[in-house]
């Protein structure tokens, strides 16, 4: 017990201890962090590194920043719990921002986007079983989509890798091709309770569809009295350039789930809807302890405030088309590259090769990179990045292209 109680361990003490103790449903890189500040973590033995994961699109304003902090040391010396027996002024408030801010009439908050999921499939079902009966059940979702690690969002993610042990899975699933209206228009028929897709897959390798594939779903969802949900759980606040991404179409859905970044690093999941949707929900439908507890709501409201009015949506797009660029010109330097694609800061280089051996050298330079697919680097740093650091990460970057492609360009 003497050790837990220890100020300071180093890498390879944390390390030591959680390979003894912790489940092994990780394949964690050899370092542990201790500090964060801006766009730069420490690790245990002081290392600074320059972060591009941003705790997998997650800590959208860096780490540290100081009004989140404040937020947060002013709520918890209040009131951090009380559960959802009782009214929360910071969650109704926090429901305002986001109804308001969308098309959304309605909010119901979780903990986590595999919850924000599961809230909107039961959502769905329960509004459809109302109108249409109790036949009408599936959910056409889509090939490499990524939904969470429930068993239903195992089910609803079209990624075979995520499944293999758990069998059998909840039933009621039907997946087809991303960005594929003949294959989902096959798809669609009376059973069909709704079509549940990324507007821009995460997971998946950050494959953005058509400009018209998005306008296409929602006639074909219209077409069968089908409800159409997005699950914005990587894409939304910001991350694209814009709050939502469905935005950069124009096609809003019925339902649209977020989390990740929703409260900067504390846990927190929404499920948005219509008034009209809403309403299938009543007192017993669903519930969550914890979600959307006074603490995790002021940090929100916080950082939606940050996020609309300090130029960090203004900073996100034309930082990304600035890091953008940049990759596009190493693109041009190295033929490793095959394409780079995104929005926002939320970018994907395709190689020829394997990624994770630069990511791996990548975290022995200081800088940390992550491989949404095998091939496949993405690129989701704060949305508070600076010229000056995608400069930073360009230039090791480089280095680490020269060393993969044997010094020549």
């Amino acid at each position: 017990m003497n050790d837990l109680l220890r100020d300071k361990m180093t890498n390879e003490e944390i390390i030591n201890l959680s390979q003894k103790y912790l489940m092994n449903t990780y394949a964690r890189f050899p370092v542990a962090f201790v500090r964060g500040e801006g766009c730069y973590l420490w690790d245990a033995d002081g290392k600074k590194y320059l972060d591009l994961v941003a705790g997998i699109a997650v800590n959208a304003l860096g780490h540290s920043h100081p009004k989140i902090l404040q937020a947060i040391q002013h709520q918890s010396a209040r009131l951090i719990h009380t559960s959802n027996l009782y009214h929360i002024q910071s969650q109704a408030e926090l429901a305002r921002v986001l109804c308001e801010a969308s098309f959304a009439d309605r909010a119901f908050f979780c903990n986590s986007g595999a919850e924000a999921n599961e809230a909107a499939v039961k959502l769905a079902r329960k509004y459809q079983k109302k109108q249409k009966g109790q036949d009408c059940f599936e959910i056409v979702t889509m090939e490499r989509s990524f939904h969470g690690r429930t068993l239903a969002m195992i089910a609803a993610t079209g990624q075979d890798k995520v499944k293999k042990g758990f069998e059998p899975l909840p039933s009621g699933f039907v997946h087809v091709a991303y960005d594929d209206v003949s294959a989902l228009q096959a798809a669609v028929n009376e059973k069909t309770c709704a079509v549940m897709l990324e507007p821009v897959q995460g997971e998946g390798g950050v494959r953005f569809p058509a400009p018209d594939y998005l306008k296409k779903v929602r006639e074909i969802c219209e077409r069968q009295g089908a409800l159409l949900i997005y699950d914005e759980v990587q894409s939304g606040m910001g991350r694209t350039g814009k709050l939502f991404a469905y935005e950069h179409s124009g096609i809003h859905p019925d339902i649209l789930t977020l989390a990740k970044s929703l409260a900067t690093g504390l846990p927190i999941g929404a499920c948005l809807a219509s008034e009209k949707i809403a309403q299938a929900f009543e007192p017993g439908s669903h519930a969550s302890t914890f979600g959307g507890n006074f603490l995790v709501c002021e940090v929100a409201k916080e950082f939606l405030r940050i996020l609309q009015s300090e130029g960090v949506l203004k900073n996100a797009g034309e930082m990304g088309k600035y890091f953008k660029s940049a990759l596009q010109d190493l693109q041009k330097k190295f033929p490793i590259i095959q394409q780079v694609r995104g929005e926002g800061l939320m970018l994907g280089v395709d190689l020829t090769l394997p990624a994770k051996p630069l990511v791996d050298e990548a975290l022995q330079r200081g800088l940390l990179l992550n491989a949404a697919q095998p091939n496949t680097l993405r690129f989701v740093p704060p949305l508070t990045i600076t010229s000056k650091e995608i400069n930073e990460a360009t230039i090791i970057m480089e280095g680490l292209l020269e060393g993969l492609s044997g010094g020549t360009k």
